[in-house]
């Protein structure tokens, strides 16, 4: 049994990708500041006008306020997913990053621990900037909006531990399409994100129940416009216990990876 090994030497590991990331902001800016403008121009604008107000926990709301929430929560799933599937495999694979790093005093659970934090860190700031963008709509009550930065660097902590996980168990950088499109897809489509999930059969609802998306969602709904359709206590423990489950089993993965 190996021991668990962390301390706060993950920081300086955070750091090196902060540092990195510094030099390239200014492209980084414009996805999380273009994205959810399209978005909503394309579903909210463009869909609106079809499907009409939508009932979500009772009450009546436009369709494009009701799928600004989610837009957010989805940015929080994509940038900590990629960052910690398509950016670490390049770390570890091309550039040898990881090795460099295991080769000082550093451990493997130092390295990981501050490749998903990276991710929640990106996850934050898309989310800060989101939510600017769409306080602009008028689609954000503070101060409790507020609390959606906090919010997404807990979802970006479980989404980069499973994009973690994806990379300790995927052999080529090709094949990161499969769980794209067999995890994250179904996720982005079918977690409340464009409908509400109370409209779906019982066995779609207890499906959508299981996604850890559909609960960060709904906590971001909760917290922007103050009405959600399920429990926030169950919905926050969900996501809690769901990152930590997948951050032991990215540290298992990636030790069998890295650790000859």
């Amino acid at each position: 049994m190996k021991k668990f090994n962390l301390t706060l030497l993950f920081y300086p590991v955070w750091k090196r990708n902060l540092i990195v990331y510094r030099r390239i902001w200014k492209v980084n800016f414009l996805v999380p500041l273009f994205e959810p403008l399209f978005y909503l121009a394309a579903f909210g604008v463009g869909l609106s006008g079809l499907i009409g107000d939508v009932v979500y926990s009772g009450q009546e709301l436009s369709y494009i306020r009701f799928i600004a929430p989610a837009l957010l929560a989805t940015a929080v799933m994509f940038n900590a997913f990629f960052e910690t599937t398509f950016a670490s495999f390049v770390r570890m694979y091309y550039q040898k990053t990881f090795d460099a790093m295991l080769s000082t005093p550093l451990s493997l659970e130092e390295v990981i621990t501050a490749e998903i934090v990276w991710g929640a860190t990106k996850s934050m700031m898309a989310a800060a900037i989101i939510l600017v963008v769409i306080s602009a709509f008028g689609y954000v009550t503070y101060p409790w909006g507020l609390m959606v930065v906090p919010l997404a660097f807990i979802g970006g902590l479980g989404f980069g531990s499973v994009g973690m996980f994806f990379t300790g168990i995927t052999p080529s950088i090709d094949m990161f399409n499969l769980p794209m499109f067999l995890f994250v897809t179904p996720l982005f489509l079918f977690s409340g994100t464009f409908f509400p999930v109370s409209g779906l059969p019982v066995w779609g609802q207890y499906l959508a129940l299981a996604s850890p998306l559909y609960h960060l969602v709904e906590l971001t709904r909760l917290l922007t416009m103050g009405r959600m359709e399920s429990d926030p206590f169950i919905s926050l423990a969900y996501l809690l216990g769901f990152g930590l489950l997948f951050y032991f089993l990215a540290i298992r993965a990636m030790r069998k990876r890295l650790i000859k």
